[in-house]
């Protein structure tokens, strides 16, 4: 494990060639600061919201790859103050999926800092975050030595089809996306890295029926005290050391963890689906996608009899999606 990891600095460092700067606003950085890294690529429309929900939960600077965008997410992302962008045409199949860039730049830029890593539709959810900035939260953990913190992915979605609310640039998007699944879900234990492997949700109902095996991993770990030694390895699904990985307790406790929000489904979703499709740039030659625009031939709605409407993280507490621990 420590030489795969060597292996995994390397590369992003080799990879790191294909990042052309476009504004570098890191000397505003001091220590000790919240940061956020980000691929994104034709997410303008989400932008706004996105910058907007993690400055409020106190993200100070935005370290962002775009990956060739055409619809002008670039130039958006350079006339914000708080944001380092960097600008790449290469291949994100080739880039690891964008992890071989992000491992780059939080080894330059993340040392020391407690770093959120996440998509422009993933919203990070932790305990008393109603009441309590994310600098309460990392406070505490780094009290307790507590060097990483895992969340589930659960996909929102509206009730009724994709295509009936359009979704307007700033807007919160689980206004729109307000249903999840409550239930419905496996979880098993990766022997190798030691992280729990958690599928099920409207994406495996829906579009995995037959292959509840090849639906997406719902377990991340968007937020980690980084170290330039670390790595992912998987998205955020894993990370080197294994150490990190172990985010939920298996002693009858309870560690403290969270949900990431995951507002994929509105109604852009078709649309990037197609797009998706056609560029082959994701895991397994886009065999997600590839199942998602296959699905989208016909009336496509997630809500079902056993959808929960979101309301706020207490609710997801009690139904066992996250957990306070015992940080009060």
């Amino acid at each position: 494990m420590r030489w795969a990891r060597k292996r995994l600095r390397w590369r992003a460092l080799r990879k790191s060639t294909e990042l052309r700067r476009v504004i570098d606003r890191t000397k505003q950085i001091k220590p000790g600061e919240i940061l956020l890294f980000s691929t994104q690529r034709n997410e303008k429309i989400r932008l706004p919201y996105f910058l907007d929900y993690y400055r409020d939960i106190g993200v100070t600077h935005f370290l962002i790859v775009d990956n060739d965008s055409s619809d002008g997410s670039q130039e958006y992302l350079a006339a914000q103050e708080d944001v380092s962008l960097w600008h790449t045409a290469a291949s994100y199949k080739n880039s690891r999926f964008g992890v071989d860039w992000l491992n780059h730049l939080q080894g330059k830029y993340g040392h020391g800092h407690w770093c959120v890593v996440v998509d422009p539709d993933e919203f990070l959810l932790y305990p008393f975050c109603d009441t309590r900035p994310l600098r309460a939260l990392t406070d505490w953990l780094d009290s307790c030595a507590i060097r990483a913190f895992g969340t589930m992915l659960l996909d929102m979605y509206p009730k009724g089809d994709l295509e009936e609310q359009p979704y307007l640039p700033g807007q919160n998007p689980m206004e729109i996306a307000c249903w999840f699944d409550s239930g419905n879900y496996t979880i098993s234990r990766n022997p190798l890295y030691g992280n729990l492997w958690i599928q099920g949700g409207p994406r495996c109902r829906t579009f995995f029926p037959e292959e509840p095996e090849r639906a997406p991993a719902l377990n991340k770990v968007p937020l980690v005290k980084w170290d330039r030694r670390y790595a992912y390895v998987n998205s955020t699904h894993m990370l080197l050391p294994r150490g990190l990985n172990l985010v939920y307790d298996e002693w009858g406790g309870e560690k403290v963890s969270g949900v990431l929000l995951h507002a994929k489904f509105i109604d852009t979703f078709a649309d990037k689906a197609f797009e998706e499709v056609g560029r082959r740039q994701h895991y397994a030659d886009s065999y997600e996608y590839r199942a998602y625009a296959g699905r989208m031939s016909r009336d496509l709605h997630l809500w079902c009899k056993w959808s929960e409407r979101y309301i706020n993280w207490r609710q997801l507490e009690i139904l066992g999606l996250m957990s306070k621990g015992n940080w009060a």
